[in-house]
């Protein structure tokens, strides 16, 4: 009798220890591949964001250079490929903040990728060189602060 209970002992203590390492073996990999798949959205979002900000500058570059060939010859050659430097700039930023959009759910962040495109928009309307850098500066402040925002939210 004290053999049998023994073995009951044993088969029991046996499978009490595997299961207790099944159930923490499983627990670890869903933690592990819960911290893998938040380093690859924060990867992501790095990527996207230093995108954005990188799309924005680039726009905001052709359409000051697009208001300089403006002003030298409305209907030149220079304005033409201007134009059609900043459009396809301008496009590449809508892409960069659609790739924003879908990463993250930051409201403040959102509303900063948005409002970047209002000074570079306002270039058009600058009469003069002072107007034209007051709309740069405001685009920088802008950029300036979607970055350190997006900086708080990747940590």
């Amino acid at each position: 009798m004290d053999g049998l209970l023994t073995s009951i002992i044993a088969v029991v203590g046996t499978l009490s220890g595997s299961g207790l390492t099944y159930l923490f073996g499983r627990l670890t990999a869903r933690r592990a591949e819960q911290v893998a798949r938040d380093e690859r959205l924060r990867q992501e979002r790095i990527a996207a964001y230093a995108a954005f900000a990188g799309a924005m500058t680039e726009l905001r570059q052709a359409v000051i250079t697009r208001w300089f060939a403006q002003q030298r010859d409305p209907d030149g050659q220079d304005t033409r490929a201007a134009w059609i430097e900043a459009d396809k700039r301008g496009a590449a930023a809508d892409h960069a903040r659609f790739q924003v959009q879908l990463l993250t759910d930051d409201a403040e962040l959102l509303r900063l990728a948005d409002t970047a495109f209002e000074p570079i928009t306002a270039v058009d309307e600058a009469a003069e060189r002072s107007q034209l850098r007051m709309c740069e500066d405001r685009s920088q402040e802008i950029l300036t602060a979607f970055i350190r925002t997006a900086s708080r939210q990747l940590g």
